[in-house]
């Protein structure tokens, strides 16, 4: 049995439907959601579902109940107290009930930046190593899916993109970082759980194909969509007020703002580019698949 937490999201969706389209997987498939309607009719009967938060003791409990292994990946919060709270705080209970009903592999999903001068103070990152650190101390074989930021973050600016011809970021224009594509990393995660061989703790960096500055990706998403697309660097001071206006707690603004000076000082560029480390959807691609027709809708 495989437990799959946030199916709902980018990563837990695509992943949820490799692994449902995957002719040789022998495991069941449960669940963790909270509002199951938000499945789709088409994979409802075909998982075994269990209704709440994985945050939630009792919930872990009655889903990891005769699971051999479990994706793990923790919801976003921006109204939370503090960042522990959303990340270590929200991980105690399932950490608890790995050992309690004798769970042996776990995915989880983490970022770059272990080892690097700033990862010490870079918010969200900071607090996913600190998870990564209390799975692994469980004692379960467990593999954190280390990422940079990703590709279908664009997405979200799609409507500015159709309308002004323009996408933003705290991130130089002229510096350049790895991007992965979430499609990616559920391939990973998928590729993890069904031959769970491996045992131990380790991290698998997931950088993309290829270092883009937002002027790379500018250009192609100019080629792409057929106008002119243009990228704008904002402060770190505009962002956070962004973030106020949309409702985030000011300890959660203060981690993002965080991470997102970490970035900008090294953060996703401390692993060396390998095959082993290099997924394949370019930006290109994921352009052309997905942010194209999300633009044009």
């Amino acid at each position: 049995m495989i437990v799959i937490t946030a199916p709902t999201g980018h990563i837990g969706s695509q992943l949820l439907e490799i692994l449902l389209e995957t002719p040789s997987r022998s495991d069941e498939l449960r669940v963790i959601v909270r509002d199951p309607a938000k499945l789709p009719e088409t994979v409802r009967d075909r998982v075994d579902i269990v209704t709440g938060s994985h945050g939630d003791p009792d919930v872990v409990d009655r889903a990891f109940t005769g699971a051999d292994a479990v994706f793990w990946l923790i919801p976003p919060d921006h109204s939370a107290p503090s960042i522990d709270a959303v990340y270590t705080d929200f991980t105690r209970a399932a950490a608890k009930a790995f050992t309690t009903h004798g769970i042996r592999h776990v995915v989880g999903v983490s970022a770059l930046g272990r080892g690097t001068p700033v990862a010490a103070h870079a918010g969200h990152v900071t607090a996913t190593l600190a998870v990564d650190d209390l799975i692994a101390s469980t004692g379960v074989s467990y593999r954190a899916l280390t990422n940079p930021s990703f590709m279908d973050n664009v997405v979200w600016q799609a409507h500015s993109i159709c309308e002004s011809g323009i996408f933003t970021g705290t991130q130089p224009a002229d510096y350049a970082a790895p991007l992965v594509a979430t499609r990616d990393i559920a391939a990973a995660a998928a590729s993890l759980l069904l031959d769970r061989t491996w045992t131990g703790t380790a991290e698998v960096p997931l950088l993309g194909p290829e270092d883009l500055t937002p002027t790379d990706m500018a250009h192609t998403l100019s080629e792409v969509l057929g106008r002119e697309i243009h990228y704008e660097q904002e402060s770190l001071d505009t962002f956070q007020a962004h973030l106020t206006a949309r409702g985030a707690s000011p300890e959660i603004v203060t981690a993002y703002i965080a991470m997102m000076h970490a970035k900008n000082h090294g953060l996703d560029n401390a692993i060396p580019r390998t095959p082993a480390t290099t997924t394949p959807t370019t930006f290109r691609t994921w352009c052309e698949q997905t942010l194209a027709p999300a633009v044009l809708a």
